[in-house]
C-alpha cells in the first residue's frame, strides 16, 4: 500500500517498488490488486510491470474488480486499454484542478492547505494584529540593515515561533518577507498574478524595497555573517588596496600582498580604536543640523517608492504582453528582443532607485539623536551598525603610521563621506 501517492504523477512509490523487487527475487509468486488503476495509471509503467512478472515467471496476477488475466493476450489488451483510460481520466482531472487553482488565484482568493500563513488567522484572510506587528518590525529592521540571521536570532530570543511551532531559519524568514502575501498580493506558480482579497500588512512599495535590498545582497556575494565593522571600507594610503580583517594576536586591518589580495603588504592598523573612532565620527555627523537638512532633502527628492512599485508592476505587465504577442505570431522574435531590451533597461533603472532608497532607510530617525544612538550603539547588531556606517561613509583611507606604535594616530584616518 502506498497511501496518498498518485499512480499517475510519476513520483516514487516505495511499496510498489518493493513489490517489484520481491517479484524479481522470487519472494512473491502472485499479485492481487483491487483494480488495474490501483496498480498503475501510466501505460508505460504497465509495460514495465508486465516485463517484470514475465521475467520472474509469475503466473498469477488477479484483480478483485474486473475479470482480467494479464498472462493472456486478450487480458493484456484489456489491461492496456484500462490503463490508458485511467491515464486519460487522471490527466483530465489534473487539468480541472489546475483550471480551478488558476481561477482562485485570478480572483485573489487564498489557496487551500491546512496550515495558516504567519500573520493571518486560519481563514487565511483575517489579519492577526500581534503577528502583523512582528512582520512590520521585521521589515523595518531588515530595511535598516539587519541581516536575516540576526532577525531570526531576535525572533527566537523573543519566543516568537513559526506557525508550525518551530524556530525561525533564514530561508523561512526570506520567504515571508519577499512573498507577496504580506503585501496583499496573490502569488501563483511563482509569480504575482494580482491583488489579493485579504488586507495587506505592509505596502507593495515596502516589499519592492525588501526585494531590492535582497538583490543587492545577492549581487555583493556576501554570505558569511559579518565579523568586522569596517570590512570592505578601508583603503591603504600607500597602494590604494583594500584592507582585510585579521585576528593574529590582536584584531587588526591589514593590507595584504599576493595574487588574491593585490596589496602592498606594508600597512596595518589596530581594529578596536579605529572602529570606536569611526563610530563616534558617524554619530557626530548624524547629529549635525546640516546633515539632518541634507537627509531630509535626499528623502524628499528621491523617487516616490510607491510610484516606483506601480511602475515596475506596469513594466512587468508589458513584458507579459510582449510574450503573448510573440506567442500569437503578432511580432517577430527580433521585434520582441528590441522591445524587451527597452523594458528591461527601464526596470533596471527603477530597481536601482529602490535599492538607493534602502540605504536611506538605515538612517531614518537617527539625525539629531546623538546621545540616544551612543547609548544604543553596543546593543545594535553588527550588521545594523555596518549599515549605518556604510550609509554615511564611502570609504576610509588609512595613512602609513609609525612602526611599532601601540596606539592609533588620529591623523592616519581620513574618512571620505558620502555626499
Amino acid at each position: 500500500m502506498d497511501n496518498d501517492l498518485s499512480a499517475f504523477s510519476g513520483k516514487r512509490r516505495p511499496a510498489y517498488e518493493q513489490m517489484l523487487d520481491d517479484l524479481r527475487d522470487g519472494l512473491r509468486d502472485a499479485v492481487i490488486c483491487y483494480h488495474v488503476d490501483r496498480l498503475t495509471r501510466r501505460p508505460v509503467e504497465l509495460e514495465q510491470f508486465v516485463e517484470t512478472v514475465d521475467a520472474a515467471g509469475v503466473r498469477y496476477v488477479r484483480f478483485v474488480a474486473g475479470d482480467m488475466d494479464l498472462g493472456t493476450g486478450d487480458g493484456l489488451l484489456i489491461g492496456r486499454i484500462m490503463a490508458a483510460v485511467a491515464a486519460s481520466e487522471s490527466a483530465a482531472k489534473s487539468r480541472r484542478v489546475k483550471r480551478k487553482l488558476d481561477q482562485v488565484a485570478a480572483e485573489g482568493r487564498p489557496h487551500g492547505g491546512f496550515r495558516r500563513p504567519f500573520g493571518y488567522d486560519d481563514d487565511k484572510i483575517t489579519v492577526r494584529p500581534d503577528e502583523a506587528a512582528v512582520i512590520r518590525e521585521l521589515v523595518d529592521r531588515f530595511l535598516a540593515g539587519e541581516s536575516l540571521r540576526a532577525l531570526c536570532g531576535w525572533l527566537d530570543e523573543a519566543g516568537i515561533r513559526t506557525v508550525s511551532g518551530g524556530p525561525w531559519r533564514s530561508p523561512t524568514l526570506r520567504d515571508l518577507l519577499a512573498g507577496g502575501r504580506i503585501a496583499g498580493l496573490r502569488k501563483h506558480r511563482g509569480e504575482i498574478v494580482g491583488p489579493a482579497i485579504w488586507e495587506p500588512i505592509i505596502t507593495p512599495a515596502q516589499r519592492e524595497r525588501v526585494l531590492a535590498r535582497m538583490a543587492d545582497q545577492a549581487s555583493s556575494g556576501r554570505r558569511a555573517p559579518r565579523t568586522s565593522l569596517l570590512s570592505g571600507l578601508l583603503r591603504c594610503g600607500r597602494c590604494g588596496g583594500k584592507l582585510f580583517a585579521s585576528r593574529k594576536v590582536t584584531r587588526r586591518y591589514v593590507c595584504m600582498s599576493g595574487p588574491d589580495h593585490g596589496g602592498c603588504g606594508r600597512l596595518t592598523v589596530v581594529a578596536d580604536p579605529l572602529e570606536l573612532l569611526i563610530a563616534e565620527a558617524v554619530v557626530e555627523r548624524l547629529d549635525s543640523p546640516q546633515f539632518a537638512a541634507t537627509l531630509a532633502g535626499r528623502v524628499s527628492e528621491r523617487a516616490d517608492a510607491s510610484g516606483l512599485a506601480d511602475a515596475l508592476a506596469e513594466d512587468q505587465k508589458q513584458l507579459d504582453d510582449l510574450a503573448a504577442m510573440l506567442g500569437k505570431g503578432e511580432m517577430s522574435a527580433r521585434e520582441w528582443r528590441t522591445a524587451r531590451e527597452q523594458v528591461d533597461k527601464r526596470m533596471t533603472d527603477r530597481k536601482r532607485q529602490l535599492a538607493a532608497a534602502t540605504q536611506t532607510d538605515a538612517l531614518l530617525g537617527l539625525p539629531g539623536q546623538a546621545q540616544q544612538l551612543r547609548d544604543r550603539w553596543d546593543g545594535l547588531t553588527l550588521t545594523r551598525q555596518a549599515a549605518i556606517v556604510r550609509a554615511l561613509v564611502d570609504h576610509i583611507v588609512i595613512q602609513p603610521g609609525t612602526p611599532g606604535a601601540r596606539s592609533l594616530d588620529l591623523n592616519r584616518v581620513r574618512p571620505v563621506w558620502r555626499a
